[in-house]
């Protein structure tokens, strides 16, 4: 398949942010991150992919390498190999967020 309505595909959860899986291939794959209020996802690192975060709906917290920055719709953040990041819902609204990493390391 090759399209897709991202905003039909949200799915939220309760007890932690929610990954949904919207494709992959073995260059690289394609997720919404659905946040609610307080939920996150911790800081780590890929030794070998870029992963980048594009805001769809909400705001969150960035974190790259060691500087966090609040990101709205439209804004993007990105880390290269090997760098730290991770993102909150620090707001009291839903969020949700495009992550494409590359290559894929579930491959």
């Amino acid at each position: 398949m090759g399209f897709l309505n991202v905003h039909a595909r949200a799915e939220f959860g309760s007890d932690k942010m929610k990954k949904v899986a919207l494709f992959g291939t073995e260059h690289l794959f394609c997720d919404q991150y659905c946040l609610e209020p307080g939920q996150s996802q911790k800081v780590h690192a890929h030794d070998s992919a870029t992963k980048l975060y594009y805001v769809l709906d909400g705001a969150i917290e960035a974190t790259v390498g060691e500087e966090t920055r609040t990101l709205q719709a439209g804004d993007l953040a990105f880390a290269e190999p090997g760098k730290i990041h991770g993102i909150t819902n620090r707001s009291n609204a839903r969020a949700r967020v495009l992550v494409v990493m590359g290559p894929n390391p579930n491959l």
